[in-house]
């Protein structure tokens, strides 16, 4: 199957990434690498690839089985050497290891679900579509708990929290009760079931709003779900510890939680070496948003590490 997604910011990232800066070549290594944390529909590697005219090793991570089996033909010849990982990239110290990589040259972390995840995974990312409420990047099977567990197990105070805490909602009390208040009646099955019990807890007003009510709800529940916020911390430590003299790591958020821990880890890193090459974060421009709506709300900041 073919992959659906487009990639954000992705003249952005490369030029941000590949640009020649005053520590010459990145690593000192003849063939540069690339670590790409999310590959998704492996948008960002190809290109990485084109403009390095091939001379780049990719390494990519995604947990999706389906995402490493499609990336691996899409890249096929495009690199000197590409390995796929069906791994989180809060592990990436542990398979470069195991691959024997002591430093890489480029890191991409792009924060966003995918395309793929969003509209084809049949786990319930999505409250456009009735799929069962998993919400799991990868096999649900191989998580401790899913979207379902939390929504029909858990009390309401900590489903409240979760959707606060992740969500930011200001109605994340009201849904909490209205979320509760139902699955006495039935447990709660599916994306569009939920998406309907969020809705018809908020406020009439807030039900008319251009954004869907249950949006901040399935974004607090696939974060608790894939421990997203701690995976990302350990992820940009390991990464930069991993970054050779003159690497470059590029991270794309999409929502303030993320922004703010990737401004915080590159603001500490100043200490340690490290040249912010963004001064504020890029974001998408008027066409891109307008071929895309999804990249509306991407912040690129890419740091170096001298």
């Amino acid at each position: 199957m073919q992959s659906i997604h487009e990639s954000v910011l992705l003249h952005e990232v490369i030029q941000g990434l590949t640009a020649s800066n005053k520590t010459g070549a990145k690593g000192g290594a003849d063939v540069p690498w690339y670590l790409d944390g999310t590959l998704g529909g492996a948008g960002h590697a190809l290109a990485i690839a084109k403009a390095l005219d091939g001379n780049v090793n990719i390494i990519g991570f995604d947990q999706d089985p389906q995402a490493i089996e499609r990336d691996a033909k899409t890249l096929e010849g495009k690199a000197k050497k590409v390995i796929l990982v069906r791994e989180n990239f809060r592990n990436l110290d542990t398979v470069l290891d195991t691959h024997g990589i002591a430093t890489v040259d480029y890191i991409l972390l792009d924060l966003g679900l995918s395309s793929d995840e969003l509209d084809a995974s049949g786990r319930g990312f999505s409250f456009q579509r009735d799929e069962p409420l998993h919400m799991t990047f990868g096999d649900p099977s191989a998580h401790i708990f899913t979207a379902k567990t939390i929504v029909n197990e858990w009390t309401e105070e900590v489903i409240a929290d979760i959707i606060f805490g992740y969500g930011e909602d200001r109605y994340a009390r009201r849904i909490a009760k209205g979320i509760v208040i139902y699955r006495t009646k039935k447990p709660i099955e599916t994306s569009m079931e939920l998406a309907e019990i969020v809705k018809s807890s908020v406020p009439g007003f807030a039900r008319k709003s251009k954004i869907h009510p249950a949006t901040k709800t399935f974004q607090a529940l696939r974060i608790a779900v894939n421990d997203e916020l701690n995976s990302l911390k350990e992820g940009l430590e390991k990464g930069y510890a991993r970054l050779g003299p003159g690497g470059r790591m590029a991270v794309i958020s999409f929502h303030s939680l993320e922004d703010r821990i990737v401004k915080e880890f590159f603001k500490k890193q100043i200490k340690n070496g490290g040249r912010i090459f963004t001064k504020k974060p890029i974001q998408a421009g008027d066409q891109e948003v307008a071929e895309n709506p999804r990249s509306r709300s991407a912040k690129l900041r890419i740091i170096e590490k001298i």
